[in-house]
């Protein structure tokens, strides 16, 4: 049986956590280079182990034939499923993770709860400090919320329930009489004298597990980059809360890394789709109305259809090519495909740049992922503020299964749901390629103004499919 041998808060192990959190932040440097982030993430997890391990070796620590159990089958579970994923799965898999780690801090808030009521010896939280009680009723509230949200987005992303917008007759208005209870029992317990029992603290885990529900429910599929990165820093936060509770600096500073950064690309998420974090915490958003390839009146707009030949003759002949990638080449897994048809084109001399939406797909980030498991330079990859001054110079631009962020409807009707949102602006190039396998619409549920453009042409086939016939057309011209 291991022996516990260091003192909390003693020398040692706060030494030990300095370490651990110096090799996080390392790692988060790292990570934010395709060719480091491996290294990146292999540093951070050296980080965490020494925190795991430090935190076991703390004198007072006990119960070890059920920490041997739980890490045990969680290590089991995430290693399998890490192993077994697929790369466009990857999306329900962060959410669930994320979940995974705001429901951690959930139960360790009432855990605490439940350890200072019997230490106390009182039956009831009046008497707990409240330098302990309220980083312990914010970690359990937002972890909460985090937690059963996050469960909600993941049902969504595995299509276990309908990725359309799901909201209940007054929503706003529930949301808004959840939160000021929650908040208000919060503040009950922190003031109260008469020492309230443990009942009411789990009233307020309920009530923010039916709130976390409520917000993620209304959200459609087009806006999820932004609900996993606000969710992401919601679990931050609430383990920072939770280090302050149990004086761990490892889990304060690692909870304040996760919270900040979250927070930082949720604000960015936001402006990529034109939308105010306000916009995004309280409104039900996502729920423009399912279209169709087709007009208002049901019929079909008229559009120009070409194959891969004639796909492969506009590129091969072209000076500069933009290919826009989109959640349908994550569905088609064409990331290799479409660096075949690059590296056939870079052989004619021809110049590919990558263009990359801060929202393409369903996952900040998910684009330069995929392209970077197909070893794409990073250096191609390129900018939604960067690449659009260059479109009117771009000979092709190459959609591949991107839909709303290159709908100029988002710049020419202000009557449409996505109206201001910034988009790849690939209507402006000499000709555009859209590689779809129809003309349905995006997660915003619109059609899109783009595939009925003059000089557009649509290939209609499965993204992988349609890039290897061109990659082969072009070589053999």
């Amino acid at each position: 049986m291991l022996e516990a041998v260091l003192k909390p808060g003693g020398d040692a192990a706060t030494a030990l956590y300095i370490v651990a959190f110096s090799l996080f932040i390392i790692g988060i440097k790292q990570g934010t280079h395709p060719t480091t982030a491996k290294r990146g993430n292999m540093i951070a997890a050296g980080g965490m182990a020494i925190a795991v391990v430090t935190t076991l070796l703390l004198d007072g620590i006990g119960n070890w034939g059920l920490i041997a159990i739980g890490l045990g089958i969680g290590a089991t579970i995430g290693v399998v499923a890490s192993i077994r994923v697929q790369m466009t799965e990857m999306p329900q898999m962060v959410a669930l993770y994320n979940g995974v780690g705001g429901g951690a801090v959930a139960l360790i808030a009432w855990s605490e709860i439940r350890h200072d009521i019997s230490e106390l010896g009182s039956g009831s939280i009046g008497s707990i400090p409240l330098e302990v009680l309220i980083p312990v009723l914010f970690a359990g509230v937002v972890g909460s919320i985090s937690f059963w949200g996050s469960n909600v987005a993941f049902a969504k992303l595995q299509d276990l329930i309908p990725t359309r917008p799901l909201a209940v007759p007054g929503q706003q208005v529930i949301n808004a009489v959840l939160l000021i209870g929650v908040v208000a029992a919060c503040v009950d317990i922190a003031i109260n004298n008469g020492d309230p029992s443990q009942g009411l603290f789990i009233a307020i885990l309920i009530a923010a597990a039916i709130l976390g529900n409520l917000v993620v429910l209304p959200i459609g599929g087009a806006d999820m980059p932004v609900v996993i990165s606000l969710l992401n820093a919601f679990t931050g936060l609430s383990a920072a809360a939770a280090g302050f509770a149990l004086h761990n600096v490892a889990l304060i500073v690692a909870g304040t890394l996760v919270g900040s950064s979250g927070t930082i690309l949720t604000m960015e998420m936001a402006t990529a789709m034109n939308r105010s974090v306000a916009n995004v915490l309280f409104a039900g958003f996502g729920g423009a109305p399912a279209g169709g390839g087709a007009g208002g009146d049901g019929e079909e707009r008229p559009h120009t259809a070409i194959g891969a030949q004639d796909a492969a003759i506009k590129l091969a002949y072209a000076d500069s090519v933009v290919i826009v990638p989109g959640y349908g080449l994550a569905v088609a897994q064409a990331q290799h495909a479409i660096k075949e048809v690059a590296d056939e084109l870079e052989k004619r001399g021809v110049t590919v740049n990558y263009a990359i939406h801060p929202v393409a797909g369903r996952m900040p980030g998910h684009m330069n992922v995929l392209l970077a498991e197909a070893d794409v330079p990073y250096e191609q990859l390129r900018e939604m503020e960067e690449i659009n001054p260059e479109m009117p110079r771009t000979d092709v631009a190459v959609v591949v299964g991107a839909n709303d962020v290159t709908n100029p409807a988002a710049k020419n009707d202000p009557d449409s749901p996505i109206a201001g949102m910034p988009i790849i602006e690939v209507s402006e190039a000499h000709e555009v390629i859209v590689i779809k396998r129809s003309l349905s619409p995006g997660f915003a549920g619109i059609d899109n103004d783009l595939f009925y453009e003059p000089n557009t042409s649509m290939l209609f086939d499965d993204a992988k499919k349609a890039a290897s016939d061109i990659a082969a057309e072009i070589e053999e011209l």
